[in-house]
C-alpha cells in the first residue's frame, strides 16, 4: 500500500565553498626529514629479521594446578607457552597461587627448537582434626604432632598415614590424602572404648577388689577394664584371697557373679631340734624344718616329725581361720653303740670332727650317719661313715697303712677305657725280672746287628692293653680310616688289628682318648704333629721298648726266646703268622704251620701269654714308643727308659701274620719306620703314676 506523502516542506541549505584560489596551501614534507623517516623504519625491520632469523624457539610447560605467571630475563618475544629468544643464559621465574615461587636458569643454544619442563612445589595443605574423645595423640607417618584437637596443621601435599592413641580407646588409622597449596582441610574421627565392664560380687560382701595390685574398688562393683590380660584379685580379711585372670576384649563385659569367699588357713610355724627333720602333715610330707604348715581352719590334722635317729614325734594340731602359732618340736635321739678297733693304738680318732680320748674303744652314739676319721702320721687317713643301730653292737676295724701301701692299694689291678679296650697293670719292679738284658747275645740264630744286649731297669708301674687297637676302636678316632686289603682279603673289618696307621696317628689316638677321658696328654703336639712327650704324664701312650720286651719275654725268673718258648718252629698252633694257607699272599710261610688265618686275625683269636696279653708277638707287628737307634753295648743301666723326644724312624717290635722266618718270630727281632704298614699296628699303654 502506498504511503501517503508528506505536505511539510522540505528545506534545502547550501553547503560550504570555498574557491580553490582562496583555500589555504598544506606545508609540503621536507624531503630530508621523510629519508630519515625510511631508513629508520628500514633498520627497525632490518633488525626484526636479523632477531628473527638469530632467535632460537623456548617452550616453557609449567607443571601446577592454578594459573602461572612466566617472566624470562632478557629479550624474549611470548607466543603462549613458547619464546623466541637469541642463544643464551635467562634467569626464569615462574610464580602460581598455592606454589612456592620457582627461579632457575636456562641455556638457550643453536637448536631451532628446545623445550624445558619445570614443577611447582605446592605450599603446604593446613589440616584441622577433632577427635571424640579430645585428647587424642596424633600420629603423622610414624611422629607424633600433638594432640586434638589440631587447627591449621601443616602438611605437604600427598598421602600421609594418620593415627589417633588415646589411652582408654582403641587406636584408629586411615590414610589422609593432602590436597596442599595452602587449602584448609577439615577431619572429625570417633575412637572406641578400649575397655569391657567387669561385674563382680561377692560373699560376704565387701571385698578390696585390687586390679593388677592396684586397689579397684570393693565389691559389689562394676569396673571398666582395659582390653588384654589382667589379675583380679578379692581381699577379706579372715578369708582366703580369690584370684581370676581375665582376658578382656573390648566392649565385651563380663558379669563374674557372686564369688564365695573361703575362710583364711591358719599357718603354723614348725621347727625342730635337731632341725632338718623330715614332716608329713595328714599323712603327705611337707619338707624339712623349719618351714610354714598352711592349716585348714577349725578342723584337726596329724603332724608327724621324724629323723633318723631319733623317736618319731605325732600330735594334732588346729587353728581358727586366718589364725598364726609357732611350735618347736624336741625329738629324742635314738642310740646305738660301736665298738672302734684301730691299729696302730696310737691313732687319733675323730667323730663328726670331734677328737676322741681314745682310739680303741666303745662308743654310744645317735642312731644316725657320723663322720669317722682316724689319721697317723706317717700313714694314709681313713675315712668313712657309721650309723648306729639300737640294741646292736657295731664293729669299726681299721689297720692304717702306709702311704705308700695305701697308694699302691688305690692303684685298680685293671681298667677299661671309654672305647672299652681293657688294660691291666704291671709291677715289674716288684719281681726278680724288674732287672732284665734287653737284646740277644751274639750266638743266637738269627740274631741282627741292632740287637745289641743292654741292661734296663723297670721300676714305674705301668698299664698295657689286653689286645691291639681294632679298626672299630680307630674309627671312634679317624671315622674314614681304611685298613685296605691284601689279594682280596680284608683287613678292614671291625675287629681286625688297625693297621696302615702311621706312628704319628698312633701317637694322636693316644692323645685324643686321654683327652677324651680327661688324662694329661702324653705326647706335645704342634699342628697336630707330635713333637716330643712328657714323661711325668699319665696319659695314654705307645708301650716303651722296654715294657713292650718285658711284657713279651719276662717268664718266672727266664726270658723268652720266642712268644712259645725256645725251640723252633711251634710244635702246636700259638699265634697267627705266614702259615701254608697264607703262601700265595706271603711267599716265604713257616713249614706244616697251619693257623687258620691268611691275613690278619681278629684280636683274642688265640691264647694270651703268660701275662694274659693277646697277640703279643703274633697276628700285627706293633709300633712301640721309641725313637729307633740302635743301643751301647757298654751302657749303664738304664731306668724306665723311653728314648728321645724325637726322631725320624721308630721301632717296630714283634712278629706278623705277613712273617714266618726264625730271625723274625724272635722276640728280640727289631724294626722300625714311620709309615702306616699293612702288617703293623699298635696297643695301647700308660702309666699307673
Amino acid at each position: 500500500m502506498a504511503q501517503p506523502m508528506s505536505t511539510k516542506p522540505v528545506i534545502i541549505s547550501p553547503s560550504g565553498f570555498t574557491p580553490l584560489d582562496q583555500a589555504t596551501p598544506k606545508a609540503p614534507v621536507p624531503r630530508k626529514t621523510g629519508r630519515v623517516l625510511l631508513f629508520f623504519c628500514l633498520g627497525v625491520f632490518v633488525l626484526v629479521m636479523l632477531f628473527l632469523l638469530s632467535a632460537r624457539s623456548l617452550m616453557i610447560e609449567i607443571e601446577a594446578q592454578a594459573p602461572a605467571q612466566v617472566s624470562v630475563s632478557g629479550f624474549a618475544l611470548p607466543f603462549g607457552k613458547r619464546y623466541l629468544l637469541r642463544p643464551g643464559n635467562y634467569d626464569i621465574h615462574v610464580t602460581a597461587e598455592g606454589y612456592y615461587p620457582l627461579a632457575t636458569n636456562v641455556a638457550v643454544d643453536h637448536r631451532d627448537s628446545q623445550s624445558i619442563e619445570l614443577q611447582l612445589q605446592a605450599l603446604p595443605g593446613l589440616l584441622s582434626l577433632v577427635s571424640e574423645p579430645a585428647g587424642a595423640t596424633v600420629i603423622v607417618d610414624g611422629e607424633a604432632v600433638g594432640r586434638t584437637p589440631l587447627n591449621d596443621l601443616p602438611m605437604t601435599e600427598g598421602e600421609h598415614q594418620l593415627r589417633l592413641e588415646e589411652a582408654r580407646h582403641l587406636p584408629v588409622e586411615q590414610a589422609l590424602q593432602i590436597i596442599g597449596r595452602s587449602v584448609r582441610q577439615q577431619l572429625e574421627l570417633q575412637l572406641a572404648p578400649a575397655w569391657a565392664e567387669v561385674t563382680v560380687n561377692s560373699r560376704p560382701a565387701g571385698a578390696t577388689i585390687l586390679l593388677d595390685g592396684e586397689v579397684a574398688g570393693q565389691t559389689p562393683a562394676t569396673l571398666e577394664v582395659l582390653q588384654g590380660e589382667h589379675q583380679l584379685l578379692l581381699r577379706l580379711q579372715a578369708y582366703s584371697e580369690w584370684q581370676k585372670t581375665l582376658r578382656i576384649n573390648a566392649s565385651e563385659n563380663i558379669d563374674l557373679g557372686e564369688v564365695l569367699l573361703q575362710p583364711a588357713a591358719g599357718e603354723l610355724t614348725l621347727s625342730s631340734v635337731p632341725s632338718s627333720a623330715n614332716v608329713t602333715l595328714d599323712g603327705e610330707f611337707q619338707g624339712q624344718t623349719p618351714l610354714t604348715l598352711i592349716l585348714a581352719p577349725n578342723q584337726p590334722h596329724r603332724l608327724s616329725v621324724f629323723k633318723p635317729g631319733y623317736k618319731r614325734y605325732d600330735s594334732s594340731v588346729q587353728l581358727p581361720a586366718a589364725d598364726t602359732a609357732t611350735q618347736t618340736v624336741t625329738l629324742q635321739a635314738e642310740m646305738g653303740e660301736v665298738r672302734f678297733s684301730v691299729s696302730p693304738t696310737n691313732a687319733t680318732l675323730r667323730i663328726n670332727g670331734k677328737r676322741s680320748r681314745n682310739s680303741n674303744q666303745t662308743i654310744s652314739l645317735p642312731a644316725v650317719e657320723h663322720a669317722v676319721e682316724i689319721s697317723l702320721d706317717g700313714y694314709a687317713t681313713v675315712r668313712r661313715s657309721v650309723t648306729p643301730r639300737p640294741g646292736l653292737m657295731q664293729l669299726v676295724d681299721v689297720q692304717l697303712q702306709t702311704q705308700q701301701a695305701a697308694k699302691l692299694a688305690r692303684i685298680k689291678p685293671e681298667i677299661t677305657t671309654a672305647l672299652g679296650q681293657t688294660l691291666l697293670l704291671f709291677k715289674p719292679g716288684e719281681s726278680a725280672m724288674g732287672d732284665f738284658t734287653m737284646g740277644a747275645s751274639r750266638r743266637q740264630p738269627g740274631r741282627r746287628a741292632n740287637e745289641v744286649l743292654h741292661p734296663v731297669a723297670l721300676r714305674r708301674m705301668f698299664y698295657l692293653q689286653t689286645t691291639e687297637v681294632t679298626n672299630a676302636q680307630f674309627r671312634q678316632f679317624q671315622p674314614s680310616h681304611n685298613s685296605g686289603q691284601v689279594e682280596g682279603n680284608s683287613l678292614n673289618q671291625r675287629h681286625q688289628p688297625a693297621v696302615q696307621v702311621s706312628w704319628q696317628q698312633a701317637a694322636t689316638f693316644c692323645n685324643w682318648l686321654s683327652a677324651k677321658e680327661g688324662l694329661p696328654a702324653f705326647y706335645q703336639e704342634q699342628n697336630g704333629i707330635v713333637t716330643g712327650y712328657n714323661p711325668s704324664a699319665i696319659g695314654y701312650r705307645l708301650p716303651s721298648e722296654a715294657e713292650w720286651a718285658w711284657a713279651a719275654r719276662a717268664n718266672g725268673q727266664t726270658l723268652l726266646q720266642f712268644p712259645w718258648g725256645d725251640t723252633f718252629p711251634p710244635k702246636q698252633v700259638v699265634g697267627n703268622y705266614a702259615d701254608s694257607g697264607s703262601a700265595y699272599v706271603t711267599g716265604s710261610t713257616l713249614t706244616g704251620y697251619t693257623d687258620g688265618y691268611v691275613v690278619s686275625a681278629p684280636v683274642a683269636s688265640f691264647k694270651p701269654n703268660q701275662h694274659g696279653l693277646f697277640d703279643l708277638g703274633s697276628n700285627t707287628s706293633e709300633w712301640v714308643h721309641d725313637v729307633y737307634g740302635i743301643p751301647s753295648a757298654n751302657g749303664a743301666t738304664q731306668r724306665d727308659p723311653l728314648g728321645k723326644q724325637t726322631g725320624d724312624n721308630y721301632v717296630i717290635r714283634g712278629a706278623s701274620w705277613d712273617q714266618s722266618k726264625l730271625r723274625e718270630l724272635r722276640l728280640t727281632y727289631r724294626d722300625y719306620g714311620q709309615a702306616g704298614r699293612d702288617d703293623v699296628g699298635f696297643r695301647l699303654a700308660r702309666y699307673a703314676e
